[in-house]
């Protein structure tokens, strides 16, 4: 990204137009206003435009409902979550189970997981340790050492 503005980037290609919302912590309390779910990332603790008396972070965007959640840093780690749109690059068809290392975005170093095919193109991910900031719509890819078993899209619970 040009100069680290994600938001500036996707306002400049004319992918989002700012749009008014609501910033809510997970009990659903209107805390603050936001110009654009799009311009906030889970994880994210700057920018928010917000005073509490403990750090907030974004913990969820809902974007039905055009809201940015935010909670406190416990509410960042997950060990479980649903991926969609798989594709298997091992097998025509998967074990019905399997460990492997899975990597939840670009940066992340993986950790060790069970992944559980399904139906439609879904499997479970459950994390043998719990991954910060897994983020629907951010890939996950499974491997066996170097080699790529397969991923998909990480999907909202």
């Amino acid at each position: 990204m040009p100069d680290n503005d994600y938001g500036g980037f996707l306002e400049k290609s004319k992918l989002v137009e700012r749009h008014e919302g609501e910033i809510v912590d997970t009990s659903g309390q209107v805390l603050g206003r936001h110009h654009g779910i799009e311009f906030f990332t889970v994880g994210q603790r700057r920018g928010l435009g917000i005073a509490a008396a403990k750090p907030l972070y974004v913990v969820e965007s809902d974007p039905e409902r055009n809201r940015v959640v935010v909670g406190g840093e416990e509410l960042l780690d997950q060990d479980r979550f649903p991926v969609a749109s798989t594709s298997w690059i091992a097998w025509d068809e998967p074990p019905a189970e399997f460990e492997c290392t899975a990597k939840v975005r670009y940066s992340h170093p993986g950790t060790r997981a069970t992944v559980i095919p399904g139906e439609g193109g879904r499997a479970e991910v459950r994390l043998h340790e719990p991954a910060r900031s897994v983020t629907p719509g951010q890939a996950c890819v499974f491997y066996d050492g170097d080699r790529v078993l397969g991923g998909g899209w990480i999907a909202r619970g």
